[in-house]
């Protein structure tokens, strides 16, 4: 006899465990399914092991750098092994922390793998082949994505990587090639460069980390490049041969002539592809877009009663945190609760290289594309004392406004803990601050996120320390 329950969560990452907890804070009976680790890829994969290396990398960088601080390092050198272990016992703490949090809420846990066999049903495969049936009057589809291989050459783990095999790395690559500058891309260039490797990108569009606002990209490449870094933009990999000791590489520039070179690994980020097959999508008719991801209306449902869909399995920003409030949304609105609609210009965006990048809404160029006219301050790190006590004195702050209306439109920063100030933004947007709450906002002294006033301030002709 199957197990009934109120909600079925299939996919147990920010999106899923999230929805799972909501659901049972509302008291709906809630079961989730999961065929691998709970917390899905960001919390064992992704977001957070990433994180853990590149703070290891971070401290490196300075422990190389003492004597601009007035200190003395001798003998340092970096444990590959160590790091990656530390990295792998962050991400065991907190899936420990998620089956907790499964356990207080009441939430079922079936782990294995599951699909859609009709009509509020599900079927879960366990590891050992044994079967167990659920329904549920609502569904929430929550499988994510996996890294995009490159068409002719898959990722073997041994010299050809995706972020995955980049985590956890059987050896310290020596000359690195990245394709794609995307955060993922980035990071890991960041990560590997910072801990010693040769580490050259290729980026096919104009400039690397092409979401962002043009002055953050030319930004950030010209400091990556002054750490060491090459990049090549509006380049290509035309071939790709993986050998015994390494990968040879022709690399197409953007005036089309092409290199052949060698490499040690190479690390492919070029994209996701939505986890959608075999899980019984196409039987029940969901519909999905060109790309491959579920359709989805406002509130996350499917076309098809009964079944929504959140996360990286749907459109674009494939952001955890934009997950996790598709989760509350699509509860709420199983519930009865009428949640807001989710706006996606209010969702920031973080890099986490060294600069950081962080940002939320319109560029400029989008703005204007958009028919606003603007104004635009920024604010540059150098004229911030805290940014120069630290020794970090490299980033700007960039925001933009209509100038009609006084509505921030976006904000665009890059340099030290950016992606721990662009909350101050994103609050600005979702309460529709105008130039003039921002301009009596009180910031406090000494702070780096006083530069964020000052861009506020500079758009409209009022900077004071700059």
């Amino acid at each position: 006899m199957a197990e009934t329950y109120d909600l079925i969560v299939l996919g147990s990452g920010p999106g899923g465990y999230v929805a799972a907890i909501r659901a049972a804070q509302l008291g709906l009976k809630t079961a989730i399914v999961e065929r691998e680790l709970l917390g899905g890829i960001c919390l064992n994969w992704g977001c957070i092991p990433t994180k853990a290396l590149l703070r290891s990398a971070e401290i490196y960088h300075y422990m190389q750098h003492a004597k601009d601080f007035g200190l003395v390092a001798q003998g340092i050198s970096a444990d590959l092994a160590a790091v990656v272990k530390r990295s792998r016992g962050v991400a065991k703490q907190l899936n420990q922390g998620v089956t907790h949090l499964m356990k207080k809420n009441k939430i079922a846990v079936h782990m294995g793998t599951g699909k859609l066999t009709g009509k509020g049903k599900l079927t879960v495969t366990g590891a050992d082949g044994k079967t167990t049936d659920l329904t549920a009057r609502n569904i929430i589809v929550a499988t994510g994505a996996r890294a995009r291989d490159l068409p002719n050459l898959p990722a073997d783990g041994k010299r050809v990587w995706t972020y995955r095999h980049a985590m956890t790395p059987s050896e310290m690559p020596t000359k690195l090639l990245v394709i794609g500058s995307g955060a993922i891309g980035i990071e890991f260039a960041s990560f590997y460069k910072d801990m010693g490797a040769e580490v050259t990108v290729v980026e096919m569009l104009d400039r690397i980390v092409p979401v962002e606002d043009a002055d953050v990209s030319a930004f950030l490449e010209k400091a990556l490049t002054k750490q060491g870094m090459r990049i090549l933009t509006g380049a290509a990999v035309s071939d790709l041969k993986v050998g015994a000791n390494g990968v040879s590489a022709k690399l197409k520039d953007k005036a089309g002539k092409e290199t052949a070179e060698e490499f040690s690994h190479v690390i492919v980020a070029i994209g996701i592809v939505p986890n959608t097959a075999d899980i019984g999508l196409r039987e029940m008719g969901v519909d999905v877009d060109e790309r491959g991801f579920l359709k989805t209306r406002p509130d996350c449902r499917t076309n098809v009663d009964g079944i929504y869909a959140i996360g990286d399995i749907t459109a674009p920003p494939w952001l955890a945190h934009k997950a996790s409030h598709e989760g509350v949304i699509a509860v709420e609105a199983i519930a009865g609760k009428h949640p807001h609609a989710m706006d996606p210009l209010n969702i920031p965006g973080c890099t986490y290289c060294h600069p950081q990048v962080a940002s939320v809404g319109l560029t400029e160029a989008r703005a204007k594309e958009a028919g606003y006219t603007v104004k635009v301050g920024t604010f540059p790190f150098i004229g911030n004392g805290k940014a120069i006590a630290l020794g970090e004195a490299e980033g700007f702050v960039k925001t933009v406004f209509d100038a009609r209306t006084g509505e921030l439109l976006g904000a665009h920063m890059v340099g030290a803990e950016v992606t721990e100030m662009i909350q101050g933004y994103t609050i600005g947007k979702t309460g529709e601050l105008t130039e003039a709450e921002l301009m009596e906002t009180v910031f406090p002294h000494p702070t780096i996120s006083e530069a964020m006033h000052e861009s506020v301030l500079a758009a409209y002709g009022r900077a004071l320390h700059i």
